[in-house]
C-alpha cells in the first residue's frame, strides 16, 4: 500500500524527522489559504499522486505570491501527470501539498528498504539526491552506500555515523543526520514498511537536515495491525479492479492487456501469463483465486475480469489440489448468469483447462451446461494457444 507525500511527512515527523511546514489542499481556495497560513516568501505547490518523477512532469511549482499559488493550483488540480512511474495513461491530480520553501545547500538521497533476498532492511544513501536512484545505480553505482541492518539489534549508531560521513555531510549536520536516520528506521519498523524514502533530503544553509520529499510503502499483509494507516488509502490512486478483488479475497494485478486469465496458485499464474505471451498474446491480468475457490468467488473473479470491456477472451487454468474443479465449473456457470441477460452466454470466449480434484465432474458440469462460448482444453499449452488465437481473430474481425 502507498500513501501520499504529505501523509508520509506527517508520519515521519512523529519520529523526529524534520520536514518542511506544509498543508494539504483540495481546491484552489484551500491552496491560497494554506499559503497565507504558512507566511513564507517562497511557497512550493506540489501535485500529490502515487508516483515519482513529478517534478520533471511539471507537478512541482514555485510561487512567490498568493496570486502565483492560485495560478499553479488551478493548473495542477485536475491535470493528468505522466511520469515514468505512471505509464502513458498518467494519473489525475486531486490533491496538492502547499509547502514552505527551504534554503538548500545540497541535496542527498536516503532510504530504508526491505531486501527480500536477505530478509533484512537496508539503509541506502547517495550524494546524488533528487535523481532517480535507478539511474544513479546504473550510471554511478559507486555513489550508492549501503548499510545492512541486523534485525536483532536494529540500526546501530556507528552505521548512521558511517553513512553520514560517507555522504560527506557538513560536520555541523552529522549528528542531526544520525538522528534523522534513526527516525526513518523507527518509522520503518513500527509501521511495517517495505520502503521509507527521502529523495531528496537536504542540508540547508543553516546546516539543518530536512526531508524535502518523502515516500512510504507498507506491507499489505500487516495492515490489520495498522488501521490508522489503512485509513490513509486514496481510492483515486488505486486500480478499481485490484481494489474490488482485494475485498473479495482475490490476488489481482492489472497488466493492461486483453487476454484475461484466472488461475489458482501464484506460480501457475505467473506461468500462465508467460505462456500467453509465448503464443503472442497480451495478458490482461495476474489473477490467483487461491485455494478456497467457491462458485461465488469464481463468479466474482469473472465479473472483475470483464469490467470495462478490457478482456477480449478469458483463459481459466486450474490445477485442483485444495481447489475442486467442480466448484470452478459451477462458478463459471454462475458467472454466465451474473453477466448475461439470458444466463446462457458469456460476452467473450472462455477456454477452460481443468486438472486435479474432481476434474471429471468439473468437465461434466461444463459439457452439460448450455453456456455458449466455453471451450474445454486438454492441456495448458493448447488452452493458451486457443485463447490467444480467438482473441486475435475477434480483434481482426472488429
Amino acid at each position: 500500500m502507498n500513501i501520499h507525500e504529505y501523509q508520509s511527512k506527517q508520519i515521519l515527523s512523529q519520529y523526529g524527522v524534520v520536514v518542511p511546514e506544509g498543508i494539504p489542499a483540495f481546491s484552489v481556495s484551500e491552496a491560497v489559504a494554506a499559503a497565507e497560513r504558512l507566511g513564507s516568501d517562497t511557497v512550493v505547490v506540489k501535485a500529490q499522486i502515487h508516483a515519482g518523477g513529478r517534478g520533471k512532469a511539471g507537478g512541482v511549482k514555485i510561487a512567490h505570491s498568493l496570486r502565483e499559488v492560485a495560478v499553479h493550483a488551478d493548473e495542477l488540480l485536475g491535470k493528468t501527470l505522466v511520469t515514468k512511474q505512471t505509464g502513458p495513461q498518467g494519473k489525475v491530480v486531486h490533491r496538492l501539498l502547499i509547502e514552505a520553501g527551504a534554503s538548500i545547500k545540497k541535496e542527498y538521497y536516503l532510504s530504508i528498504v526491505l531486501d527480500r533476498s536477505t530478509g533484512r532492511a537496508v539503509m541506502m544513501g547517495s550524494e546524488e539526491g533528487g535523481m532517480e536512484i535507478e539511474k544513479v545505480a546504473a550510471t554511478m553505482p559507486e555513489k550508492i552506500l549501503k548499510e545492512v541492518i541486523d534485525p536483532a539489534v536494529g540500526l546501530m549508531p556507528y552505521q548512521c555515523s558511517r553513512m553520514a560521513y560517507g555522504l560527506h555531510l557538513p560536520k555541523p549536520a552529522i549528528r542531526k543526520a544520525e538522528r534523522f536516520m534513526q527516525g526513518l528506521y523507527a518509522a520503518f519498523t513500527d509501521k511495517d514498511c517495505t520502503l521509507v524514502e527521502t529523495n531528496p533530503f537536504v542540508v540547508t544553509t543553516e546546516d539543518d537536515v530536512v526531508a524535502l520529499d518523502a515516500k512510504m510503502n507498507f506491507d499489505d499483509n500487516a495492515l490489520f495491525r495498522h488501521p490508522e494507516i489503512d485509513m490513509l488509502r486514496d481510492p483515486n490512486e488505486e486500480n478499481k479492479k485490484e481494489r474490488e478483488a482485494a475485498k473479495a479475497g482475490l490476488n489481482y494485478v492489472d497488466l493492461g492487456g486483453d487476454v484475461a486469465c484466472m488461475v489458482n496458485g501464484a506460480g501457475l499464474a505467473m506461468a500462465t501469463v508467460d505462456i500467453i505471451k509465448y503464443f503472442g498474446g497480451d495478458p490482461a491480468n495476474f489473477l490467483d483465486v487461491g485455494g478456497d475457490s467457491t462458485p461465488e468467488k469464481i463468479a466474482t473473479a469473472f465479473r472483475i475480469m470483464l469490467e470495462g470491456n478490457q478482456a477480449r477472451g478469458i483463459f481459466v487454468n486450474i490445477f485442483g489440489g485444495i481447489n475442486r474443479c467442480d466448484f470452478v465449473a459451477r462458478g463459471i456457470v454462475e458467472a454466465a448468469r451474473m453477466v448475461s441477460n439470458d444466463g446462457k452466454s458469456l460476452p467473450v470466449p472462455v477456454v477452460v483447462r481443468l486438472e486435479g480434484t474432481n476434474v471429471e465432474l468439473g468437465r461434466q458440469i461444463l459439457r452439460e451446461s448450455d453456456i455458449e462460448n466455453v471451450i474445454l482444453a486438454e492441456s495448458m499449452e493448447s488452452g493458451a494457444e486457443s485463447i490467444v488465437r480467438m482473441v486475435k481473430e475477434s480483434e481482426a474481425a472488429a
